[in-house]
C-alpha cells in the first residue's frame, strides 16, 4: 500500500523576522498555503501584516527566515520564485490615464508575455473580472470598484501560482465586492493559492479554508474556523429580556437542560450560556410560560470576530 504524498506548497515561509531599529515588526512567522487552498492572514492595525507581506512578495529582505514559491527559494532565485506570485496591493497601482486594456497590455509585456498571447490573455482576464465592456474606457472613469477589479486582473496576467490580495475590497461598492469575493472564489476552485487579508471578517469567513491571527508580530493562532472559534468554546450566549416576576422566571430558565449558566444582567435581562442556542428557544419560551413573557430574544453563536476578540484584546478594524 502506497502513501500519498501531499502536494509542494505554493508559498510556505519559515522563521520570518523582521526588525526597524530596536523595534521587532515581525518574529519567527512561519505557514504555508497549498494550491487551491485561500489562507487568511489578520491582525490589529500594526501587528505585522504588511511586513511579512513585503517579505513574502521580496519588497522587504527579512532579517531571518526563508520563503518558498513553489518550491523556489525566495532569496536564491527572486526572479523565478516573483514570476509564480500575482500581488495586489491595498492601493491602486495602474495608471489612470490609461484604459483598463492599455494597463493590462502594459503589465502584461512587464511580465514577458509574447503579442499574440498577451491579446488572448487580456481577454480572458477582462472576462474573468467583469469589465470587458468597459476595457476602452479610461481608468479615470471608472469606478473604486471598477479600478480594484482591473487591479486584480493586472496581477492575473501572468497566470501565477499564488494570488496575494491585500484589502481588495476597501471602499468598493456592494456589486463590486460580490464581483471580486466570487471570481476569487472561482480562483481557488480553479486550483490557485490564495493569500488573503481583510478588514472585513464576513469575507474572511466567507472565502478562506485557513486563517491565521497575527498580533505584535507573531502569529498567535493558525487553524480551520472551527478551529480557532474553538478556542473561545463552542456554547452559545442567549441575551433574553423578560417581562413579569423575572426573578422566578430566573430560577426556572437554570434548570432547563441544556443551560450551561445563567447570569442577571439588568432588571428584566437574561445571559444564558448554552449548547444549541437556537434550538432551545421553544423550551425557554416554555419554562416561564405564565410567569414571565420573553419580549426579546437574540442568540450570540462562536464566531471568528469573538476569537479575534479574544486573542488580539481589539476588533478587527481597530
Amino acid at each position: 500500500m502506497t502513501t500519498a504524498v501531499p502536494p509542494m506548497p505554493a508559498m510556505s515561509c519559515a522563521g520570518l523576522s523582521k526588525k526597524y531599529g530596536d523595534v521587532v515588526a515581525v518574529q519567527d512567522v512561519g505557514f504555508s498555503v497549498a494550491p487551491g487552498e485561500a489562507y487568511g492572514l489578520l491582525g490589529p492595525n500594526g501587528a505585522g501584516k504588511t511586513t511579512t507581506i513585503g517579505m513574502l512578495v521580496g519588497l522587504l529582505r527579512p532579517d531571518t527566515g526563508t520563503v518558498l514559491v513553489g518550491g523556489t527559494d525566495l532569496a536564491a532565485d527572486p526572479m523565478k520564485a516573483k514570476s509564480k506570485i500575482g500581488y495586489v496591493p491595498q492601493e491602486i497601482a495602474l495608471y489612470p490615464e490609461l484604459t483598463g486594456r492599455e494597463n493590462l497590455r502594459f503589465f502584461g509585456r512587464l511580465f514577458g508575455l509574447p503579442h499574440r498571447a498577451l491579446v488572448k490573455r487580456i481577454d480572458e482576464v477582462l472576462e474573468l473580472v467583469g469589465l470587458s465592456d468597459r476595457a476602452d474606457g479610461k481608468l479615470d472613469t471608472y469606478s473604486g470598484g471598477m479600478k480594484r477589479r482591473i487591479n486584480i486582473g493586472a496581477a492575473l496576467l501572468h497566470e501565477p501560482e499564488v494570488l496575494i490580495l491585500d484589502e481588495p475590497t476597501v471602499g468598493v461598492d456592494p456589486q463590486s465586492r460580490k464581483a471580486i469575493l466570487d471570481g476569487v472564489e472561482r480562483l481557488v476552485a480553479g486550483g490557485m493559492a490564495l493569500l488573503y487579508t481583510s478588514h472585513y471578517m464576513e469575507e474572511v469567513e466567507r472565502v478562506c479554508d485557513r486563517v491565521a491571527i497575527i498580533d505584535h508580530g507573531r502569529i498567535v493562532a493558525d487553524g480551520t474556523r472551527h478551529e480557532l472559534v474553538s478556542m473561545v468554546g463552542s456554547a452559545d450566549k442567549i441575551e433574553l429580556t423578560l417581562d413579569g416576576d423575572v426573578d422566578v422566571a430566573f430560577a426556572k430558565l437554570r434548570t432547563v437542560e441544556g443551560v450551561i449558566e445563567a447570569v442577571r444582567t439588568g432588571t428584566g435581562s437574561v445571559r444564558l450560556i448554552a449548547e444549541g442556542g437556537r434550538y432551545l428557544l421553544p423550551a425557554i419560551i416554555t419554562a416561564v410560560d405564565g410567569i414571565a413573557t420573553v419580549t426579546a430574544a437574540e442568540v450570540i453563536e462562536p464566531d471568528l470576530e469573538a476569537t479575534f476578540m479574544h486573542l488580539t484584546g481589539s476588533t478587527l478594524r481597530d
